[in-house]
């Protein structure tokens, strides 16, 4: 099944990509310094927003459909998660109202608008999307993704250009997001039809998912808080040069993560209930190893190329900033997302997510403690310090607590064959010179992918050449067939 899905979400990846860059391309330039920080701050209240009320629920749905439909308790399930979900919709009207009375600007209070009416499309379709995934319904899931993706940056650029600020971007989420409905409304139904609604059942959702949630919100605060504490002690412009550095970065690596975790997650899930502890233990090595040796050299690539991938891909106003802030982030963004999609899993599969909350606590404390100490005196540095120590204490702790829910395998031979890969690209990387701009990236990308690629091959790290050849062998015996 993990194959099926990494190979299944494959085109979901490349549209993530180059909308991700796209993104930062079109809105550094069609938003200013300000206008992009409301952005910033408008899809981070939408997030928490989304992550407080609605998540649990959602993950109620990925968790629990493989079993319940295997049992013949699908529908149940269905009408138990939608009608939680119906009923969370009140949260909605209550934060429009606190956001029109709280002191802030007029084009900051319209971002945030727009991002709370986003919540309920988005929402509805992600509780979709989760039941495709836990049911393998690999294309159905990657379509409804890639229209979210690319509708909504094609809507938001459309309503930049109209003059709506900070807000368009947002905004342009959920309009997507509602053009999707259509398409899956009625098969959701259907899904439910005779179901009951079961407090029985949804006292078990939630006491899966709640921690969930709460865990999310500590990731959240993690990963914004730095954004509202440079806006108090700094303003938006700092948020916004913050931003686009760290969109630059994040998004790339998040791609890839989100592309393994879509198809790792339902898998590890499916060797659990169907294999047992050793199946489940074979699943997550052979995902460990090709997150690693996808993740490390991405990470050391955005790294070696932050300045000449800012000037091509951010605006003017604000490259020279975010070349600064990239290679702290990409650090981040590798920490954050084995913590994530492999760690995490633990705690997910274990049913012990109360674990999680614990281990998500620890790195989203640290981090608030140590920007409130560091951004005061040390400016921007200040808050990309405290991200990637505040990311790696949350590894070491996840890792840890991870172990008393479900002991999942660390391919240590493989993280050390992608780092000293890593490094030697970089070395090559290095001795190329600063020419700037497009030659310079093309350049040293190459060059990187090409050392990269020759020595995870010579040692066959992962078994990816292996494989590899397999793959190629099973074909070419299928074609003479």
């Amino acid at each position: 099944m993990f194959w099926r899905g990494v190979i299944g979400y494959l085109p979901v990846n490349v549209v993530q990509g180059v909308v991700g860059l796209l993104t930062i391309v079109a809105f550094t330039r069609l938003l200013t310094p300000a206008q992009f920080g409301d952005y910033a701050l408008g899809i981070s209240v939408m997030a928490l927003v989304h992550t407080a009320v609605f998540t649990w629920n959602e993950a109620a749905m990925a968790r629990f459909w493989a079993g319940e439909s295997d049992r013949g308790g699908g529908a149940d399930h269905s009408a138990t998660i939608y009608r939680a979900w119906l009923l969370l919709l009140a949260v909605l009207p209550v934060a429009a109202l606190i956001t029109l009375a709280l002191p802030m600007t007029a084009s900051l209070k319209l971002a945030v608008l727009a991002g709370l009416a986003t919540v309920a499309p988005r929402t509805f379709v992600k509780i979709a999307q989760e039941r495709r995934r836990a049911a393998g319904e690999v294309k159905s899931a990657a379509l409804l993704d890639m229209g979210q993706t690319l509708g909504g940056f094609l809507i938001g650029a459309s309503l930049a250009m109209t003059g709506l600020g900070g807000a368009a971007p947002v905004a342009g989420m959920g309009l997507a997001a509602l053009a999707c409905l259509p398409f899956i409304i009625s098969r959701e139904h259907g899904h439910q039809a005779g179901g009951r609604v079961e407090a029985p059942r949804l006292r078990s959702h939630a006491a899966y998912g709640v921690p969930v949630a709460l865990s999310l919100i500590l990731a959240l605060v993690l990963s914004t808080t730095d954004r509202f504490l440079l806006a108090a002690f700094l303003d938006e412009s700092a948020v916004g040069v913050y931003h686009a550095g760290y969109s630059l970065a994040n998004r790339s690596l998040d791609v890839v993560f989100i592309w393994l975790g879509a198809a790792g997650g339902p898998a590890l899930i499916m060797a659990l209930e169907r294999g047992g502890r050793s199946a489940l233990a074979d699943a997550a090595r052979e995902q460990a190893q090709l997150m690693l040796l996808l993740t490390v050299p991405a990470a050391t690539g955005l790294a070696l190329v932050a300045a000449p991938l800012a000037q091509l891909m951010i605006g003017p106003t604000l490259s020279s900033g975010a070349a600064h802030v990239t290679p702290w982030i990409a650090l981040s963004g590798l920490l954050a997302g084995l913590t994530t999609y492999y760690f995490h899993q633990a705690f997910t599969l274990g049913r012990k997510t109360s674990l999680l909350l614990v281990a998500m606590a620890i790195p989203a404390a640290a981090n608030v403690a140590l920007n409130i100490i560091l951004i005061p005196r040390f400016d921007l540095d200040g808050a990309l310090w405290a991200t990637p120590a505040s990311y790696g204490l949350g590894l070491a702790a996840s890792a840890y607590l991870g172990r008393r829910s479900v002991n999942l395998p660390v391919p240590w031979l493989t993280l050390a064959q992608a780092v000293g890969a890593s490094a030697l690209m970089a070395l090559v990387v290095s001795a190329i010179p600063a020419f700037g701009g497009l030659l310079e990236l093309t350049l040293k990308a190459a060059a990187g992918a090409v050392v990269y690629g020759a020595v995870i091959a010579l040692v066959d790290a992962g078994s990816l050449r292996s494989r590899g050849q397999d793959a190629l062998r099973t074909f070419r015996a299928r074609s003479a067939a």
